[in-house]
């Protein structure tokens, strides 16, 4: 990213709440497609409201914008699209910060346990290959030979 583009991110997250995006500004600066972000909005994460003289131009708040960069966020930890929503929603919301805290932990804690099975279960899957492939080559040493 240029040192351009990273100013004019810069000044864009701090203005004021009355600052609205399109659909490209937001696909620009997150570097994903417009189609991506109307896949959110189905989605119910994002909720435009509609302007310009048709009534069918996309104008998001900074509300979307942050939720777009949660999502993309937990999107790359590997989170389901269900419990992004459900964190975002839950930190929205006005409640107890120690129970949010320790839902995400609880969330966190849910994925590492599913990433290491996968490890676990990769490392296996790893070691029956190197054997099939030792097989096949004693098999194949063996051939030469006759």
């Amino acid at each position: 990213m240029t040192s351009r583009a990273r100013c004019a991110r810069s000044a864009k997250q701090e203005e004021p709440e009355s600052y609205s995006y399109s659909i490209t500004e937001l696909a620009r600066e997150f570097d994903i497609t417009p189609r991506a972000i109307r896949f959110y909005e189905d989605q119910g994460i994002l909720a435009p409201t509609r302007g310009g003289a048709s009534g069918l131009t996309r104008v998001y708040s900074p509300r979307d914008r942050t939720r777009l960069k949660l999502t993309l966020r937990g999107k790359r930890l590997g989170l389901s699209l269900s419990q992004v929503r459900e964190l975002i929603d839950m930190y929205e919301s006005p409640k107890d910060v120690t129970a949010q805290a320790r839902r995400f932990l609880a969330v966190l804690g849910q994925h590492r346990a599913a990433l290491e099975q996968q490890r676990e279960d990769i490392q296996v899957t790893l070691a029956e290959i190197l054997q099939h492939e030792a097989e096949c080559r004693r098999l194949l040493g063996r051939g030469r030979r006759s």
